[in-house]
């Protein structure tokens, strides 16, 4: 049995996540036509401004492709779509983290100046909440099958001192209907 095949796809709020980050691919679609129209070098370090944004052709190429996978994403929804929201998130951020490292170096393959840095953790933050929904939570409900999936396995009770044992597990030893 795999996890993400026993989600529901019918969280409360799973749509508009899901639709939010089909525009926030919307968004990268529309950045990428703008600096393909602007027809900067393909690897040109320096860049042209598109939407407030750093641009070059690679950037703007890049951004069509990630772009056309989130809307991709939205519209197949489910399990699909919350993974490939947290993978475009956690990517997004790495590639701020490189666009500082690189940043005013011969390396900014990508034209990234510090806009492009911020954007980049704010988009991917973003993103990756998109994708997390229903999944990640410290009080998801008993019938989620990432709780049953995390608490499937024998109880373990700690050793040791009542006391002890009170502090490291409290609450009622075995709470019926929880």
């Amino acid at each position: 049995m795999k996890l993400q095949d026993e989600l529901p796809v019918d969280h409360r709020l799973a749509r508009i996540y899901r639709w939010t980050a089909g525009l926030g691919g919307v968004f990268l679609v529309v950045f990428g036509i703008l600096g393909l129209v602007d027809q900067v070098g393909f690897f040109d370090t320096d860049g042209k401004e598109t939407l407030g944004l750093s641009s070059n052709g690679a950037l703007s190429v890049l951004s069509l492709v990630v772009g056309a996978i989130l809307i991709v994403g939205a519209v197949i929804g489910g399990n699909f779509a919350s993974t490939l929201n947290m993978v475009v998130g956690v990517v997004f951020i790495l590639a701020g983290f490189v666009g500082l490292m690189v940043l005013d170096s011969s390396a900014n393959r990508l034209a990234f100046q510090i806009p492009n840095v911020v954007f980049s953790f704010a988009f991917g933050f973003a993103v990756l909440t998109c994708g997390m929904y229903g999944r990640v939570s410290g009080h998801l409900p008993h019938d989620n099958p990432y709780w049953r999936e995390r608490h499937s396995g024998p109880e373990t009770v700690p050793n040791g001192p009542p006391t002890l044992v009170k502090v490291l597990k409290p609450g009622p030893p075995n709470p019926i209907g929880h």
